[in-house]
């Protein structure tokens, strides 16, 4: 596969929540078929979902890659379980999580991945990092800033938290 521009979402809600995400960017970064352009502020969200747990530190990231959708899915769950991800309840807190949020010029439907990702226009703690280093991307002929725009962003705040620097 040829050079393909995607972006990631990444969020953390245990422990060192930012060190969690520069980790995961490390890795992302040592990796002979990714090479990192871009990565947005931190920003502190509240979770999602029916389960009380702590607030999330969310990022997000533009990689170039040569691999194919399945194979860079593999590589960031794998990535996920090396820095000690483990499974959990859905929506549940966790370590680490990165979504592949989309990739340039593919769309994608498999039962494990969709591409671009469902739900990305509709997710604030998605998109206002998102619109930080792809304003002008398009994902289902929207501009990545006017959706950031349509949304709430009230509860997507620049990260406060204590952490280890990048």
């Amino acid at each position: 596969m040829a050079m393909c521009e995607a972006a990631l979402g990444l969020g953390s809600n245990l422990g060192d929540r930012a060190a969690h995400i520069y980790e995961a960017l490390r890795r992302l970064a040592n990796h002979a078929d990714i090479r990192v352009k871009a990565l947005s502020r931190l920003y502190q969200t509240p979770p999602w979902g029916p389960v009380a747990q702590p607030d999330f530190a969310n990022a997000c990231a533009l990689i170039e890659t040569a691999l194919a959708p399945l194979e860079l899915l593999d590589l960031v769950k794998g990535m996920e379980v090396a820095m000690g991800r483990e499974p959990g309840v859905r929506w549940g807190p966790r370590l680490i999580d990165i979504d592949i949020l989309f990739m340039a010029g593919i769309t994608f439907d498999h039962p494990k991945l969709r591409l671009p990702h469902a739900e990305m226009l509709h997710r604030a703690f998605v998109l206002v990092p998102l619109a930080e280093i792809a304003p002008d991307a398009e994902v289902a002929g929207v501009r990545i800033a006017d959706a950031a725009r349509r949304l709430d962003e009230r509860n997507v705040r620049p990260w406060q938290g204590l952490s280890s620097t990048r």
